[in-house]
């Protein structure tokens, strides 16, 4: 039995073969505190080519030295508890071995480090997964919709892999987000009307954003479902068959490029302030990973103005009356207006992923998908 044939049982171990005391909670986290110090140190090593401009005033090197001492100094710990308690062993040893690891390659001197023309951004990867991890995790745990659903449940690494492409891929996105309003901009005088919406109070602005990007977004979001061509990409995303607030980030490179320029467009065209488009961006992100989360709270008092986990899980249902609805990511008053709003009496749905269609497993694969002929049922 190869390495990871022995390790991927013991991290996706159903919740009753782990009680407290196991030892699998340590030797989790000992895992995850491994292989964010490695992140810390190829970034330190090579911060022109795994940090992100924007986060340069938080991810100094001194803060990175920081950071790096604490995670070592939790892994080595959690380490040591794992193997204490632990039968199988091999989450504690793996965690130590990476640690050590780690440790004896060292901080780089001046000298190493290493700077580049572009740059992935890893830093930004590590501060969302640490910063979401610590939100959700613990509020899926105590509040689930599913109590049977595990931390990592079947295909996690999948859509962790997609995140962390996401992240790294942040120069490049950004550069794709900008393009259809820059485009416009660039044939259009826009200038009066973003001198007006400029002055406006920074709340206006806020609400503004939101309104005009859900509108947006729900119609390019309805387009992906309606377009053949387009539910290809879309159905990435919806192969997804166990929610939680990593599931979100399971999309298409090609459909993020398509649905972030879109969503811009009203942000960067109209001149808002770039500090009620930087709060929108903060919301949305947060947001995003919240109406996917395996969060089983009742907001019934307030699931008809905004989005909840419930309004969006039945979007990404796959029962007949799952089907083409709920589009809107914060406001459901699109979805009334529009005929697509669904929303059951007290039920959630059974079952998730893709009715009728078979997308294949992996990340590469299914980058392919969208590219490849659509396979028809046999017939006799």
């Amino acid at each position: 039995m190869s390495f990871i044939q022995r390790l991927k049982p013991q991290l996706e171990r159903p919740r009753e073969d782990r009680p407290f005391g196991s030892g699998w909670l340590s030797g989790g986290g000992a895992l995850l505190a491994s292989l964010t110090a490695a992140a810390l140190l190829a970034i330190m090593y090579f911060p022109g080519l795994f940090s992100t401009p924007d986060l340069a005033t938080v991810a100094t090197a001194a803060n990175l030295q920081l950071l790096l001492q604490v995670v070592l100094l939790l892994g080595y710990a959690f380490a040591l508890l794992s193997l204490l308690l632990s039968r199988d062993k091999i989450l504690g040893w793996t965690a130590l071995f990476l640690i050590i690891t780690v440790s004896l390659i060292g901080t780089p001197d001046d000298g190493q480090v290493v700077t580049a023309p572009l740059y992935f951004g890893l830093d930004f990867f590590i501060l969302n997964v640490v910063f979401l991890g610590f939100l959700f995790v613990p509020l899926e745990r105590y509040f689930p919709q599913d109590s049977d659903q595990t931390v990592f449940r079947p295909e996690w690494q999948e859509d962790m892999f997609y995140y962390l492409v996401s992240s790294l891929m942040v120069q490049v996105l950004t550069f794709l987000t900008f393009m259809p309003s820059n485009l416009i901009t660039s044939y259009i005088d826009m200038s009066a009307v973003q001198d007006w919406v400029f002055a406006l109070p920074f709340v206006v602005q806020l609400i503004a954003i939101l309104i005009f990007s859900d509108f947006v977004q729900y119609w390019v979001h309805r387009t992906f479902h309606m377009v053949p061509a387009l539910w290809r990409f879309h159905a990435v995303h919806h192969s997804v068959e166990h929610l939680d607030w990593l599931a979100g980030s399971r999309m298409h490179f090609i459909e993020i490029a398509i649905l972030r320029g879109f969503t811009a467009v009203p942000m960067f065209t109209l001149g808002f302030d770039p500090a009620a488009i930087q709060a929108y961006v903060l919301i949305v992100y947060f947001y995003s990973h919240f109406i996917h989360s395996n969060i089983g709270w009742d907001l019934k008092a307030v699931e008809r103005t905004f989005a909840t986990p419930r309004f969006h899980h039945w979007h990404h249902g796959a029962e007949r009356e799952a089907i083409d609805i709920n589009y809107a990511i914060h406001f459901p008053i699109l979805d009334r207006l529009f005929g697509t709003y669904h929303m059951p009496e007290g039920r959630w749905p059974k079952r998730y992923g893709v009715a009728g269609e078979q997308v294949p497993r992996g990340f590469v694969k299914q980058f392919m998908h969208p590219f490849t002929k659509k396979k028809l049922p046999d017939t006799e």
